[in-house]
This record gives C-alpha cells, sequence and structure tokens, in this order.
C-alpha cells in the first residue's frame, strides 16, 4: 500500500473542499440571518409596539429571508453552473473539431509559464491521447473551471435556508416568551453573543485573528442594527404600545 511522501518533519496537510457552494452559502447564510433579524426586531422594537407585532415581524423575517436566501442561491448557483457547462461543450466541441489548434494552444499556455518547450511538447501530447483528460486539462488551464466541482445548487440553498433560519431565530427567540425591555435588552445580548460566536467560526474556517473576525462581525451587526432601531424610533410615534 503506497502511502504520502512527507519530508523531513514537515505535517502532512489537508484543505477543506469549498468549491461545491455549501460552505460559503452556510457562512453567509448565518451572518445574513443574524444581521437581518437583529435590524428587523430591533427596529421594530424601537418603535414600541405591542410584543406580538415584534414577534409577527420576526417570523415573518425568518421565514421570508430564509426562501429568499434559499432561492437566490439556487438560481444563481444553476445559472454559475449552466454558464460553466456551456463553456466545457464548447471547449469540447474544439478538442473534436480542431485538436491541432487546442494542443498548441495549451502547449503556448504551458511555455508562457516558464516550462522548457520540449517538456510542454510532451505533456501536452500525453494529455491529449484521453479525450475525458484533454477535456479536463483545457477546462482548467483556459478557463479555470474543475470539471468535479462545478457546485450543487441544492446543497447550496438548504445550506442557506438552514443557516439563515439559526440565524435569524437567535434575536427573535427572547420576543417568544416575553416582550418589552426584557425581550429588547436580550435581543441585544444574544445578538451580539451570536455575532462574535459568527465571526469567531468563521476565522476558524479562514485561519485569520479569532479576535479580529468576532469584532468585525459584531461592529456590522451592531451598526445595521442600531441604525434600524433608531429609524424606528423615530417614526414609530402612534404604533400601538407593549
Amino acid at each position: 500500500m503506497s502511502v504520502p511522501h512527507q519530508h523531513d518533519d514537515l505535517p502532512l496537510h489537508q484543505h477543506r473542499d469549498i468549491r461545491g457552494g455549501g460552505a460559503r452559502a452556510a457562512v453567509f447564510g448565518i451572518s445574513d440571518g443574524l444581521v437581518t433579524n437583529v435590524s428587523l426586531v430591533l427596529g421594530m422594537a424601537g418603535a414600541n409596539p405591542a410584543g406580538s407585532i415584534v414577534r409577527l415581524a420576526g417570523v415573518a423575517g425568518l421565514i421570508a429571508g430564509s426562501f429568499s436566501m434559499a432561492a437566490g442561491e439556487y438560481i444563481s448557483m444553476t445559472a454559475q453552473r449552466e454558464l460553466m457547462e456551456r463553456e466545457l461543450e464548447v471547449e469540447r466541441r474544439a478538442l473534436r473539431h480542431s485538436p491541432e489548434e487546442e494542443t498548441a494552444e495549451l502547449r503556448g499556455m504551458y511555455v508562457q509559464r516558464g516550462i522548457d518547450p520540449a517538456v510542454a511538447t510532451e505533456m501536452v501530447n500525453e494529455v491529449m491521447q484521453d479525450p475525458d483528460l484533454a477535456l479536463e486539462t483545457h477546462a482548467r488551464e483556459e478557463l479555470g473551471i474543475s470539471m468535479q466541482n462545478l457546485g450543487s445548487p441544492w446543497q447550496a440553498a438548504a445550506a442557506s435556508f438552514v443557516t439563515f433560519a439559526i440565524g435569524a431565530f437567535i434575536p427573535l427567540a427572547p420576543w417568544l416568551f416575553t416582550s418589552g425591555t426584557m425581550a429588547l435588552v436580550l435581543s441585544i445580548v444574544l445578538g451580539a453573543i451570536a455575532s462574535l460566536a459568527v465571526g469567531a467560526v468563521l476565522a476558524r474556517f479562514t485561519e485569520r485573528s479569532v479576535v479580529a473576525s468576532a469584532l468585525r462581525q459584531l461592529v456590522v451587526t451592531a451598526i445595521a442594527a442600531g441604525v434600524t432601531f433608531g429609524v424606528g424610533r423615530a417614526i414609530g410615534t402612534g404604533v400601538g404600545t407593549t
């Protein structure tokens, strides 16, 4: 059985597979859900309406936002996948009808990157012997497309739906059990804690500073919530009281 070669004391490493669209959609989903519903709930609360109105707005925001995010991700990923599939078909036809030109084109790319012309010629001739390998190589080198990772619209939609709902539920939760100042304070506290947590989790994926990422998420959430709360308080005169 062959084993991966390891040089000296250098540890083996693995890369996360983030090309399917699910990871990106999940990160954006929970962040957007949190920011959106913190802003919506606090904006409504700023107008000092009855607690039932804030609950209704929060639930509506959670449901509408989750479906909107999922639909947007699905349509976006589907369009992107269809575009890449079209470009792959164009490349497939070119390889079938003009293999000499495609061979010269690929060889030129390798030479421009500093590969010896003789070595580049040998590499390209080997690649062009296999139609599937030729298409995969041309797609990668010319189009920047990986044929095995065109993205999954359903995966992206599902991840976006679930994570947006989770993020949106956090600031809404207090209003399901209480109302008024207590619910407002709890929404702010839970929103702040969740923002720090989301930023910290994101930092684990990107291997950036946990503190910087957490504070960035908190600041973005606080600005959005603060502005909407201020607007709600400014124009909320006359709305039913708690």
